[in-house]
């Protein structure tokens, strides 16, 4: 039996080896970075965040005031056992990561869902890949990309289910082990957020859930580290909504560069390090 366990755990180990050894090949980390130059450097994919900044920022703080008024003190006493005297800082960073992540998943599903959709196909459209985007939407003459969107087909984006949420909770508690837990848990949930970046790019294209699958199985290794990188970005208290948007438009990059034809087997393009030092 002892025998049986260590082969298994052997071949996990080889396993997960293997898979951050893809992701740090792929590159594909480096995209919300460069989503993040070409956000800042095209104004006019500002508009759709703009919009909704007010509502956005009034549901961050009413859901920070809560987590922290609810969940702080119970979290530190527990923190007191792992962290000593650290545990109330400790317990604060925790709050604030939960805090982020939940205002992100309910900023994403009733404030900023659509806003996000017409980031993306703004940024694709600015990547000349129109005719794309035309498959999902009405697109109107004009240089503005986000003004010659035009209404929707049909939307993309999964409104909330409390599947994602549940998973996050359970694996929350991986971070009351210090550095190893809180690495293993936001590798779980970027194994889930570098899919779910594409899910606009997936109906754009007209995929059905086969094709998905085998396109996410072959490029496995760079879904994963763009996903570890765009849930490291907002998991930043306060600034995550900002980076909700620039991840969707790194998402986006990414996209038009596979739609180009200018992405390798790993699933990246080449000379992505170079672009993302440069704002395009």
């Amino acid at each position: 039996m002892a025998d049986k366990v260590k082969e298994v755990a052997v071949e996990e180990a080889e396993r997960i080896k293997s898979l951050a050894s893809d992701a740090a090949r792929s590159g594909a980390y480096l995209y919300p970075i460069r989503g993040i130059a070409y956000f800042l450097s095209h104004r006019s994919l500002w508009k759709p965040l703009t919009s909704k900044l007010a509502p956005t920022i009034s549901l961050g703080l009413g859901v920070t005031t809560f987590m922290f008024v609810f969940t702080y003190l119970p979290q530190m006493a527990v923190m007191a056992f792992t962290s000593g005297p650290l545990a109330a800082l400790t317990a604060a960073v925790l709050v604030l990561s939960e805090s982020s992540t939940l205002f992100t998943v309910l900023s994403k599903t009733f404030l900023i869902e659509d806003a996000l959709v017409d980031t993306f196909d703004g940024v694709l459209v600015s990547k000349n890949t129109t005719n794309l985007v035309s498959s999902g939407r009405q697109i109107k003459a004009g240089n503005d990309p986000i003004a010659k969107l035009g209404n929707l087909f049909k939307k993309p984006f999964a409104k909330f289910t409390p599947k994602a949420l549940i998973r996050y909770f359970l694996y929350l508690p991986l971070n009351f082990i210090p550095v190893v837990g809180t690495v293993i848990f936001v590798i779980l949930q970027g194994r889930k957020a570098g899919p779910a970046a594409h899910t606009r790019y997936f109906q754009l294209k007209e995929w059905n859930s086969a094709q998905r699958q085998k396109h996410i199985e072959d490029h496995k290794g760079a879904y994963t580290s763009f996903g570890v990188a765009a849930v490291l970005f907002e998991l930043v208290p306060v600034a995550s909504i900002l980076f909700a948007f620039t991840n969707t438009v790194g998402a986006a990059l990414w996209a038009a560069d596979m739609e180009k034809g200018n992405v390798t087997t790993q699933g990246t393009a080449p000379n992505l390090r170079e672009k993302a030092q440069r704002s395009e």
